[in-house]
């Protein structure tokens, strides 16, 4: 059995397919020949990153190894995920390397494949990434961030893609596996496959309220509920599980911590470790919140930054920085140049290692140029 990747060439309003022969021989050699996969995605794993990983978790489970008729397949991420993402498909399988890295060393230094999804940069899976790259196996890079580093063998990057799952969606679209079996289906993905493809296309796109304005993707939506995906079971799991305290914090950072600046549209939101603290923050507790004050009449951008405390030989804060923003106003240059990140043209995030005060003046040193 062959597992054949087809490359693709992405138009946002247009997409088009374009085969290219050689990254299909490279991608089903890699594939048949592995026995040791390991899925790798980014630190603090959002909603694309838990689905574009677990969607390939359940989808390379699938393919036996033509070298030896089984293939094992393991998924680690940098650190816990949020607890609202506890009950997709196959999250109980999945390795947290903090905490767990006498478990996950030896898996990441036997693996003979990575799948790398949702990040650019192996910088971004911090000390995973490391000894990902001390393995010389080869690897595929599945993701949507502008200006992905030169590490992988085989590439899928579209930053025109609204998210990493849509890329995931499209790469299993068009493998052809047993094709009597799968010809002829409403839908060629299994209901664990299409819910976290789903995930990942809901929360990247918060909720379809950004970077979803093709009709590709609606056609894409209306294929995994063939599958049978409950979307509107999805949308509960993950935005309906507010604990009190993340309310709580959460109307505390919009009538304390918000600042406008009315003249260029613009909103920031900080909030520092200590007073994360103060609302007892779990990972996963800020997810949206930099989404709000475009709720706000005549705010089209919105940044938030929240402080993550030093950890061992890291002697600085880092400054986990969101941005948003609404229709012609892109802001992924603006994380990338300024803040290391990246992302989609209305969704993007970066970083800064230092002080609180460190990323606010930063930001009131640039902003100007990079909005309109």
């Amino acid at each position: 059995m062959h597992f054949f990747l087809y490359l693709c060439t992405l138009n946002w309003m247009n997409m088009a397919f374009l085969l290219d022969k050689e990254h299909i021989a490279q991608a089903q050699k890699l594939i048949d020949n592995a026995q040791r996969i390991v899925i790798v995605t980014h630190m603090a794993p959002d909603g694309d990153a838990m689905g574009s990983a677990l969607a390939m978790y359940h989808f390379l489970s699938c393919q036996p190894s033509v070298i030896s008729g089984e293939q094992q397949v393991t998924v680690i991420v940098p650190n816990a995920f949020p607890a609202f993402y506890n009950w997709m498909p196959g999250a109980e399988q999945i390795k947290i390397y903090e905490g767990h890295a006498h478990e996950c060393d030896p898996l990441l230094a036997q693996a003979d494949l990575f799948v790398c999804t949702d990040f650019n940069d192996p910088k971004r899976i911090g000390h995973v990434g490391e000894k990902m790259m001390e393995n010389n196996c080869p690897k595929i890079l599945i993701d949507h961030h502008l200006n992905p580093v030169d590490f992988a063998n085989v590439v899928f990057s579209f930053p025109d893609a609204c998210s990493s799952c849509e890329i995931v969606y499209r790469l299993i679209k068009a493998v052809s596996i047993q094709p009597s079996a799968f010809s002829h289906q409403p839908s060629a993905f299994s209901l664990q496959i299409a819910t976290c493809i789903y995930t990942g296309l809901m929360t990247d796109t918060g909720n379809f309220a950004f970077n979803s304005t093709s009709a590709d993707l609606y056609d894409i939506i209306a294929d995994l509920l063939r599958a049978g995906v409950q979307k509107d079971a999805i949308y509960d799991a993950v935005f309906n599980q507010y604990s009190i305290d993340r309310l709580r914090m959460t109307g505390f950072a919009l009538y304390r911590k918000m600042r406008i600046y009315p003249e260029h549209h613009l909103a920031l939101i900080t909030l520092s470790a200590d007073e994360l603290d103060l609302y007892h923050y779990k990972t996963g507790d800020t997810e949206g919140l930099v989404n709000m004050p475009l709720q706000i009449s005549d705010i089209y951008y919105s940044v938030f930054m929240r402080e993550e405390r030093p950890k061992p030989g890291t002697p600085k804060p880092r400054i986990r920085v969101s941005f948003r923003s609404q229709g012609d106003r892109p802001v992924n240059v603006w994380a990338n140049e300024v803040f290391h990140g990246g992302g989609h043209a209305n969704a993007s995030g970066g970083e800064l290692f230092g002080t609180l005060g460190q990323a606010v003046a930063l930001f009131e040193k640039t902003y100007k140029k990079y909005i309109v």
